[in-house]
């Protein structure tokens, strides 16, 4: 991961970030001093576990009204669900959408907004996250270590937060579907970007590999489907900076509902 983060200690954590305007550069425009934003940092050049950050004001948008920061700091990875299912997958009302990972930070925004673009969703989680995940609005949820997706039929779109065993799931989606997928496996890095690579190249049945990188207007499609109730956001938990390490090592050990949430007081 090294070319990813970098060789220098300490390492910085964080990309979502919430917060209020304090200061503009010389030919800033959009958000204006005290208004409520949200974003995403740049991968490259800086983090949002922090008191203050910069960032350009295309990478940030206006919270919308309703949400306290906290919850709005469960979001902003919403719009790589956005991404996902309308622009990459093109989700259409009547297919069928599998999401692997549906109680994550990014799963339990798809699972929404999958029912919101009139999908039937399928999503696979652990155990004890079944009952969340169906009450996001999941027509059906499975346990993903008992069960084999395939025994509920075909999907015609499959997004997979996951990044692992591509190979197993790659035929979930039918000759004509689209498998869409946000990670790899950080644990065999060279095999897993590989296999997407050879993947992207041979046959219908890809996977598509992205990264997502919002815009001011991202921010704005996503307000809006929290504005007409189509996305709640899913705090699992809040700490305090100076606890950010527990919360790193319980978001590693799994099970997480929605997304962990670091205060800066």
């Amino acid at each position: 991961m090294r070319p990813v983060s970098g060789r220098r200690f300490p390492q910085r954590t964080g990309l979502d970030f919430t917060g209020e305007a304090v200061a503009l550069g010389p030919a800033a425009t959009g958000p204006a001093v005290g208004d409520r934003i949200w974003g995403i940092m740049p991968r490259t050049s800086g983090f949002g576990a922090a008191e203050y950050v910069a960032v350009r004001p295309r990478q940030l948008g206006r919270i919308p009204k309703g949400l306290d920061v906290v919850e709005a700091a469960a979001l902003p990875a919403g719009t790589t669900a956005i991404t996902a299912l309308r622009d990459k997958a093109r989700l259409r009302p009547g297919e069928r959408l599998l999401v692997r990972g549906a109680a994550g930070g990014v799963g339990h925004v798809a699972v929404q907004l999958g029912k919101a673009m009139g999908a039937h969703v399928t999503g696979l989680a652990r155990a004890d996250n079944l009952g969340p995940v169906h009450r996001l609005g999941a027509d059906e949820a499975y346990d993903y270590r008992a069960t084999d997706p395939a025994d509920a039929g075909g999907y015609d779109v499959f997004l997979d937060t996951m990044g692992k065993d591509f190979e197993a799931h790659r035929r979930l989606p039918g000759p004509a579907g689209r498998m869409e997928t946000i990670a790899f496996d950080v644990e065999r890095p060279v095999g897993s970007l590989g296999y997407l690579l050879a993947s992207a190249a041979h046959g219908r049945r890809r996977v598509r590999f992205f990264s997502g990188n919002p815009r001011t207007a991202l921010f704005n499609d996503l307000a809006a489907h929290v504005a007409d109730g189509a996305i709640r956001p899913v705090v699992d938990t809040v700490s305090p900076l100076e606890e950010i390490g527990a919360a790193h090592r319980a978001l590693e050990a799994g099970g997480v509902r929605g997304k962990f949430v670091v205060r800066v007081d």
